[in-house]
């Protein structure tokens, strides 16, 4: 596999200085792997914290900045961060009125944040946490006790952060950040696996005619490996996935996420597929978003996250946001 890196154990901090060079509107401590806006906390504002390993990019760090996040935390490549670091980003965006910590349903990430979550109490900082877990590929996998937490983080990320920023309370944030998780579900398919860096064959094994259905981001298995379908008959199955689990009803706010090695044009060819299983079943899209958000390093492959929208999601979806990864509105 061939990659653009240096020395493989220097990836994670080369990328993160490089995300400084080119976004000095954030603050990367490239020593303590925190990154947060370069503005610092807002006085009475909830701090909003995510991290977990890296590999994922533009989660999380692509997503601090105005409308979102406050700080994130990248670990090592598919590895949790420590609780010193979480720690450190709730110290950073403390405003005094609280921080909400978004945590991914990764058995490392809910031991790590927990941690950090206690220390913090131990010095004052009252923390709320927001655990996602929408994947509904599989009841519990390799990497967790439970559902996986996927594409619903963002749709967290963005849609509680866009109610701290017009001031909402701690308490109203992690409600909100529970009903969205509540009302979203995910489902992932790999057509290849991904290489780590540093080594020297992919993480899983995947023939050239084979796709991996219900995969999760680090290429843990799914559901089944299957024999290659079209892009209509992935689709379907995504959302049928879903359906089962979560039937569809009235407008969807929808994530059609690519892994990190498909083209944009095949995930809009999905996206055409996405919209005849939706409505279909009586839904409609009322919002989307398409491209590589949640990717797992280059894999080829997609993730469907449908959320079935209220007036309330739907107002704080298209409100202002200002990331490196998502911009509208300001």
């Amino acid at each position: 596999m061939k990659k653009l890196l240096n020395d493989p154990a220097d990836a994670v901090t080369e990328a993160l200085r490089g995300l400084a060079a080119a976004h000095p509107e954030l603050s990367v401590d490239v020593d303590a792997k925190v990154v947060t806006r370069a503005s610092g906390p807002t006085r009475g504002k909830v701090g909003l914290v995510s991290g977990g390993g890296s590999g994922h990019e533009p989660l999380h760090a692509g997503f601090v900045g105005h409308g979102m996040l406050d700080a994130a935390c990248p670990g090592e490549v598919f590895t949790s961060p420590v609780p010193d670091q979480m720690l450190q980003a709730t110290r950073a965006v403390d405003g005094g009125a609280g921080v909400l910590h978004v945590v991914k349903n990764y058995t490392g990430d809910v031991l790590n944040f927990q941690m950090a979550a206690e220390m913090a109490d131990d010095e004052g900082v009252q923390v709320e946490t927001v655990l996602v877990d929408d994947d509904v590929a599989v009841v519990d996998s390799t990497w967790t006790a439970g559902r996986r937490g996927t594409g619903a983080t963002l749709f967290v990320e963005k849609v509680v952060g866009a109610a701290a920023e017009r001031g909402d309370a701690l308490g109203d944030l992690a409600a909100l950040g529970r009903e969205v998780v509540e009302r979203t579900r995910s489902f992932g398919v790999a057509l290849t696996p991904c290489t780590t860096p540093g080594s020297s064959k992919p993480g899983f094994e995947l023939g050239e005619d084979q796709m991996e259905l219900g995969v999760g981001i680090h290429g843990e298995p799914g559901r089944s490996t299957a024999p290659l379908a079209t892009a209509r008959e992935i689709a379907e199955a995504s959302v049928a996935a879903i359906h089962d689990d979560m039937p569809l009803e009235g407008e969807l706010l929808v994530l059609v996420n690519g892994m990190g090695g498909t083209p944009l044009m095949e995930l809009y060819v999905l996206v055409d597929g996405v919209r005849a299983a939706v409505e279909g079943r009586g839904a409609r899209i009322g919002r989307i978003l398409v491209g590589d958000f949640v990717t797992s390093l280059e894999m080829a492959g997609s993730m469907v996250s449908l959320c079935r929208l209220t007036p309330q999601i739907a107002e704080l979806w298209d409100a202002p946001v200002q990331t490196p990864a998502l911009r509208w509105g300001r």
